[in-house]
C-alpha cells in the first residue's frame, strides 16, 4: 500500500479581542484551503466570560441563530482535547474569544514523502515566532540606515 502524502501539523492559537471577527481571517483561511496550501483539521472558536468559557458554533458567529458560515462547520479531527481547549481560554481576559486551529501543511506532503521514500528522517523541527523575525528584519533595515 503507497504511503500517503502527510505534511507538517502545525497549530495556532489566536487572541480575539471582544470576541470580534471582521471576516478577513476567515477569507484568508479560505483562500488557503482553496488553493490546497494547508487543510483544517481542527477550528474551534472558544468565548470566555467571568463564568469560564464556552465554544462558539461557527456556523452561527453572532449567536442570532441565524447560519453565517458553513464552510468550516463541524471541522474537528480529535487532535483538540477539552484540555486544550480550556488551555487556550485561560489564555484571554473574559469577553475576549480564542480561536485554535490546527492545519496540515498540504504543499509539503508530497516532499516528506518523497524524503522518507529516500530513507530521509526529520531529526529537527521548529518554528520561529513572527515577532522575532519582525524584530530582525527591523534591526536590519535600521543598521542599513
Amino acid at each position: 500500500m503507497p504511503q500517503q502524502d502527510v505534511g507538517p501539523i502545525d497549530y495556532l492559537a489566536v487572541e480575539l479581542p471582544g470576541a470580534k471577527l471582521d471576516g478577513n481571517g476567515l477569507r484568508a483561511l479560505i483562500d488557503l484551503v482553496d488553493r490546497g496550501i494547508i487543510k483544517i483539521l481542527d477550528l474551534v472558536v472558544v468565548v470566555t466570560d467571568g463564568g469560564g468559557a464556552s465554544v462558539l458554533e461557527l456556523a452561527d458567529l453572532d449567536g442570532d441563530g441565524e447560519l453565517d458560515l458553513t464552510y468550516f462547520e463541524g471541522v474537528r479531527s480529535g487532535l483538540l482535547d477539552d484540555d486544550d481547549i480550556e488551555q487556550a481560554a485561560a489564555l484571554t481576559e473574559p469577553g475576549d474569544a480564542v480561536a485554535l486551529l490546527v492545519y496540515e501543511n498540504t504543499w509539503a506532503g508530497p516532499f516528506v514523502t518523497a524524503m522518507r521514500n529516500a530513507g530521509a528522517e526529520v531529526v529537527a523541527s521548529g518554528r520561529i515566532p513572527a515577532e522575532d523575525v519582525i524584530a530582525a528584519l527591523d534591526a536590519l533595515e535600521a543598521a542599513e540606515a
